[in-house]
Order: C-alpha cells, then sequence, then structure tokens
C-alpha cells in the first residue's frame, strides 16, 4: 500500500499550531497585557468621571435653578433670568452650567426674555430648547413665533405658530392657530385665515378660542 507524504498526520498540524500561538503570545504577550490595563484604565476613569464629576456637576446646576423657578412662576422674570445677587438666574445658570442642569432651563430664560421685550435673545434661548415633552415643545416654539412677531417678521411668526400646532395636538393647538390667523387676517390674508378659523372650530371647539371662534369666522365670510 502506498504512502502520500505530503499528507501530515492531524496531530502534528495541531501541534505546529499550537507552537505558533504560543510563539504568538510570547512574543506579543506584554503588549496584550498593557492593552487590557489600558481599556480597565479608560474605562475606569470613565467610570470615576461620571460618578464624581458629572453627576455632582449635574445635581449642583439643577440645585441653583430652584430659586430662578420660584421668581419664574411668581413673574418676577428679571430675577428669574438674572438672579437676585444671591442665588443664580436662568442666563448665569446656562453660562455655568450649560445642559448640566436641564433642556429646562433654555426653555425658561427664552421665555424671561421674551417677557422682557428681548426678543432676539429669546429667540436664540428657545431655539436651543430640545425636551421630550411634547407639549412644552410645541410651548417653545410658539414663543418663538411671538418673538418673531415681536420683531414684527411675521411672516416668519405665522410659520412657526404652524409648526407649533402641528407638533402637539392637544387644545393648546387653538391658541397657535388663532394667532397665525389673526396675523394672516391683518395681512389681508383671509382665505387663509378662514381655514385655520374652520380648523379651531371642527378640531377645538372646547378650547377657550373655540368658544368664540364662530365670529372670527362670520366676520370674515361677512367680507366675501
Amino acid at each position: 500500500m502506498s504512502t502520500n507524504k505530503n499528507i501530515q498526520d492531524p496531530e502534528i498540524k495541531v501541534g505546529e499550531a499550537l507552537s505558533r500561538t504560543e510563539k504568538f503570545l510570547e512574543k506579543y504577550k506584554n503588549v496584550m497585557i498593557y492593552g487590557v490595563i489600558a481599556i480597565l484604565v479608560v474605562a475606569g476613569a470613565i467610570y470615576a468621571y461620571h460618578n464624581f464629576v458629572t453627576l455632582p456637576a449635574q445635581q449642583e446646576a439643577m440645585g441653583q435653578t430652584f430659586t430662578a423657578e420660584q421668581y419664574f412662576r411668581n413673574g418676577d422674570f428679571e430675577k428669574a433670568l438674572n438672579g437676585d445677587g444671591n442665588a443664580l438666574g436662568f442666563a448665569e445658570i446656562i453660562s455655568e452650567y450649560g445642559t448640566k442642569s436641564g433642556e429646562a432651563v433654555y426653555f425658561y430664560a427664552g421665555v424671561c426674555n421674551l417677557q422682557l421685550g428681548k426678543f432676539q435673545e429669546a429667540i436664540d434661548n428657545l431655539k436651543k430648547y430640545n425636551g421630550e415633552d411634547e407639549i412644552i415643545l410645541a410651548r417653545s416654539i410658539a414663543c418663538i413665533g411671538d418673538a418673531y412677531a415681536g420683531l414684527n417678521d411675521f411672516n416668519t411668526a405665522i410659520s412657526y405658530y404652524k409648526k407649533a400646532a402641528s407638533s402637539a395636538d392637544n387644545i393648546f393647538a387653538a391658541n397657535y392657530l388663532f394667532k397665525a390667523a389673526t396675523l394672516l387676517e391683518e395681512q389681508g390674508n383671509n382665505a387663509e385665515a378662514l381655514k385655520m378659523y374652520q380648523e379651531i372650530k371642527d378640531k377645538y371647539p372646547q378650547s377657550t378660542e373655540g368658544y368664540e371662534i364662530d365670529k372670527y369666522i362670520t366676520r370674515i365670510q361677512a367680507t366675501k
């Protein structure tokens, strides 16, 4: 029986493979050990930074908002925005902590600026708000519209009111539609204004705007 010399014993092949593996490990074991250590060090640093730097900073930042929120609820927008000499206002909180204090600080600061007649500052703050609450997000969009209206940029204001009304389907949308419609009517675009008044009547009849919407619809229809 003939023997093929080119065919090696499987055990010999395995032995050679193990030998090459051992040589590889022997050659690069220090590099591999250092690599594992480096990964552990980085992971430990990230964990430590999160627990001993990030979280305390977030807690401190959120704690700073308490007094500013109280002023905001009381309608003292100047102190809510700029502080009272002891507690920080939203403008200082944003400057010092940014989003560590939460997305809401941009909304608060934007509304404060809006109430104080600082329309461009209001727009800048409100555009940075990116909260997850759909109702508050829609409100922030509508406030941007208010700020543009304050700057007499009515077309942009109307676009933001429409966007606010479509971003969250709830009773507050009636107010955004109403603001857009009244501006459209003032611009002489009665047809578009009528559509929005009618939308309020159809979708939000129980809203504050819905109770009196018939007189606005009748007023436009009377001009035809």
